[in-house]
């Protein structure tokens, strides 16, 4: 889908790219990763930033791009290439595209087990999450996964991104079905 300006392609793209973040099968097991080690979990913050920014967490979520990006994440760099050039402020968006570009390779993982791969959210709302994007429409939460986000702890107000949502065991155990409607 191509949009009018560049701010609104970038919008999509920023959305279309979190949305594969949290599709992705590895999402659930760096996000495990972040909650339970000390060390950083540069993929684990990538996926809580696309979490923040599918619930509206959006300057939230620009910090936690920026923990991954610093830490050698090239997906989170590109995501705040996208977050800059979307708000039209070109230089920062320069810079963190030139960071992405810079960046090394990610590490080498050891080979993935042979067990059934859990994924961090429900196959029905990432297939909605995928369809809303593609269909031209920002792609959001369910709202009882949002409330999840929403009742996280959070820091001591930053002067820059306000109260900073912390990631948690509950975002690891999401329920692996979406309730039935009915």
């Amino acid at each position: 889908m191509r949009y009018r300006s560049v701010h609104e392609q970038a919008a999509h793209d920023l959305d279309l790219a979190v949305t594969l973040v949290v599709d992705a099968p590895q999402a659930h097991l760096s996000l495990a990763r972040l909650v339970d080690h000390d060390h950083i979990e540069p993929e684990g913050a990538l996926v809580f930033a696309a979490l923040l920014h599918l619930a509206g967490y959006r300057d939230q979520a620009q910090f936690w791009f920026e923990f991954a990006a610093g830490a050698g994440n090239r997906t989170a760099a590109f995501c705040l290439y996208l977050l800059h050039l979307q708000r039209a402020e070109h230089r920062t968006a320069a810079y963190w595209r030139a960071h992405a570009r810079a960046s090394a390779p990610p590490p080498q993982r050891p080979a993935a087990s042979h067990r059934p791969q859990r994924f961090l959210l429900p196959e029905g709302v990432r297939r909605d999450l995928i369809r809303r994007c593609w269909r031209g429409r920002r792609p959001t939460l369910p709202p009882r996964l949002e409330a999840v986000i929403h009742s996280l702890p959070v820091d001591t107000p930053d002067e820059d991104f306000g109260e900073i949502p912390r990631p948690d065991r509950t975002l690891t155990q999401l329920p692996a079905q979406e309730p039935a409607t009915g």
